[in-house]
Parts: C-alpha cells; sequence; structure tokens
C-alpha cells in the first residue's frame, strides 16, 4: 500500500494528461487544466520548495557528519543558504535590496565564470573529437574547418563559395543527423512514459521493484 496508493496517482495523472495532450474536449482543456490543475500546481510549490530545502539539509547533514570527501563545503551550503533567506525576508526583492545585490554581485559573476570554464571545456573536447584518426574523424574534422571559416570574413576571401557550403552543410548531414537523434530521443521518451504509465518503471518510487 505505501507504494501503491503513489503508483495508481501516478497511472491516473499520467493517462489523464495523454487525453489533455490529444483531446481538444472542454472538459480536458478548460475545467481540467485552468481550474483543476494550475491551482493545484501553485498550491503545492511552497512544499516542493521545503522538500528541496529539506532533502539538501539532510544531505550536507550527513555529509558533515561522516566527514565525506570535500565535506568543508556543506557549511558554505548553510551559510549561503541563511544569508539568502534572510536577506529575502528582510529586504525583499526589490532593486537595490540586498537580495538582489546577492544575486548581482555573487550570483550572476560565479555563473559567468561557470559559463566561461565551459569554453575551455568544449575547447577541449574539439580537439580530442577532431583529431583525424580514422576516416570518420577526418570527415568531421574538415566539415568543422569549412562550417568555422565561413563565420569569418578570412574564409570568404580565402573562397567565396565557402558560406555556401558551409551552409549546405548544415542544412544536409548536419540536419539529418540531427533529425536522427531526435527521432531517437522520441522514440525513447515515448518508451518511458508508457513503462512508467504502465506501471512497469518504478524507480521514482525508491527502492529496486
Amino acid at each position: 500500500m505505501k507504494k501503491t496508493i503513489p503508483l495508481i496517482i501516478v497511472i491516473l495523472g499520467g493517462f489523464i494528461f495523454v487525453m489533455y495532450a490529444f483531446s481538444p474536449h472542454k472538459l480536458l482543456q478548460d475545467d481540467f487544466y485552468n481550474k483543476f490543475f494550475l491551482p493545484w500546481t501553485y498550491a503545492s510549490i511552497p512544499f516542493a520548495a521545503l522538500l528541496g530545502v529539506m532533502s539538501l539539509s539532510m544531505m550536507h547533514s550527513s555529509k558533515i557528519k561522516r566527514r565525506a570527501p570535500k565535506w568543508q563545503y556543506s557549511y558554505f551550503f548553510f551559510a549561503g543558504f541563511a544569508i539568502t533567506a534572510l536577506a529575502g525576508f528582510i529586504g525583499g526583492t526589490q532593486k537595490g535590496g540586498m537580495l538582489m545585490w546577492i544575486f548581482e554581485n555573487i550570483q550572476m559573476p560565479m555563473s559567468s565564470t561557470m559559463f566561461s570554464l565551459l569554453a575551455f571545456y568544449m575547447a577541449s573536447a574539439a580537439y580530442k573529437a577532431f583529431r583525424a584518426r580514422s576516416a570518420e574523424a577526418t570527415v568531421l574534422l574538415v566539415a568543422a574547418i569549412v562550417v568555422m571559416l565561413a563565420q569569418v570574413p578570412l574564409g570568404v576571401k580565402l573562397y567565396k563559395d565557402l558560406p555556401i557550403i558551409s551552409q549546405w552543410i548544415l542544412d544536409v548531414p548536419n540536419l539529418a543527423s540531427k533529425r536522427g537523434i531526435a527521432l531517437g530521443v522520441g522514440l525513447g521518451s515515448v518508451a518511458t512514459s508508457l513503462k512508467i504509465l504502465l506501471g512497469i518503471e518504478r524507480s521514482y518510487l525508491g527502492g529496486g521493484d
């Protein structure tokens, strides 16, 4: 019963949303979504946020107690959470308040730093992927060089039709590969959704059964 009731809720809710997505009936499009689903969603958001805070607090508390690797950083979580929460409660979210100062002077620079690091990781991954160790890697390397050269004035000066070739690469072989990947992702999503709707996939309930 501990897992049966959540399983029934998930299955019924899943089938209702399938009918909502495929049926234009007013009962589903208006009465169900606008009058039932959205109010309950708004009502559950605070509980979801509370659950997230409790989960993070328990995880970091456990790391500190167990002296897990890099457990010292868990103190920064509690300090950051307490300071940010107090700033929001005291000053609100208006411009010029302490919370917005934290967001603009700490959160945004940290996010910019993380995104800037992605450029170096992408360059490293590209170097590893574009080494011509096989015929397929050589084709990938040549196509990447053509596409990149077509984006800069130097490439156009080297060969005036380079942008046309680059666009053909993007529109034909690249787009065909993207559609194949999208089809695979779509079929995988459908298969996983069916497993959840039919009660075959139950890992979200916890445990192995």
